[in-house]
């Protein structure tokens, strides 16, 4: 897995329903930043308190420097429930993630802060103290997305950064404010679900070691459609 987010502070969250960007202009020297990616499912019954977490912390957090992003994954839809916000595509970023972190499988729900540090994501305790250990690291780069805009081939934008080496690249998040899912079969059949800022498409840029550049994508709003706290699957499985 090559650097990608973490490496540059790279990371752009694109609003689903208003089309605007969270204002986002980190400069190097600035406070930290911490991006915190769940990964979890509807199809998983101990994932409902990490959801609950995470927009908890959002709440708490709403004026720093704390990102979120929320990957549903699509390995637990045997069991009955197919997730409407799953992807084979998260899950293959949850699998880049597990070699990275040399970890010998995948599991929901988990939680990633800044790309280097994993762990059960219903686990309150160490989301917190990690998020607060790294915004007192100080920002090594900088960086600014501008000129959003949308047509009917898809979004565009462009960026600027700063302490750009080769090998970084910007990771764009298409980002479905919040959602609310009436489950009917599965582990979490009967239950009604709240999400937040739900990853609906991605796409990964190569700055090439460049300070400055644009995109455009027509990504799409993911799939269409409708395990357990340490449930792990070998990670070759899907």
């Amino acid at each position: 897995m090559k650097p990608i987010i973490f490496a540059g502070v790279v990371v752009a969250l694109v609003a689903l329903a208003a089309l605007r960007p969270r204002p986002l202009a980190q400069a190097a020297g600035d406070p930290g930043f911490a991006v915190v990616e769940l990964f979890t499912s509807e199809g998983c019954s101990s994932c409902p308190p990490a959801d609950e977490l995470v927009a908890q912390i959002q709440r708490e957090d709403k004026d720093r420097s704390v990102f979120i992003l929320v990957w549903h994954v699509d390995y637990w839809d045997r069991l009955g429930w197919k997730d409407a916000f799953g992807s084979a595509a998260f899950t293959g970023r949850q699998r880049e993630y597990a070699n990275w972190l040399r970890l010998s499988s995948v599991y929901t729900p988990q939680i990633v802060v800044n790309g280097k540090k994993e762990f059960v994501g219903s686990d309150a305790r160490a989301l917190r103290a990690t998020v607060e250990n790294d915004l007192k690291d100080a920002a090594t780069a900088r960086l600014s997305i501008g000129s959003l805009q949308q047509d009917a081939n898809g979004l565009s934008w462009s960026w600027q950064a700063g302490a750009v080496t080769k090998g970084v690249s910007l990771v764009v998040a298409l980002v479905q404010r919040s959602a609310v899912t009436n489950v009917k079969a599965g582990e979490n059949g009967g239950k009604t679900l709240t999400h937040v800022q739900i990853v609906r498409g991605m796409r990964v840029v190569d700055t090439d070691g460049k300070g400055s550049g644009t995109g455009k994508d027509g990504m799409a709003c993911g799939t269409k459609g409708r395990g357990r706290g340490g449930r792990r699957i070998p990670a070759e499985q899907g």
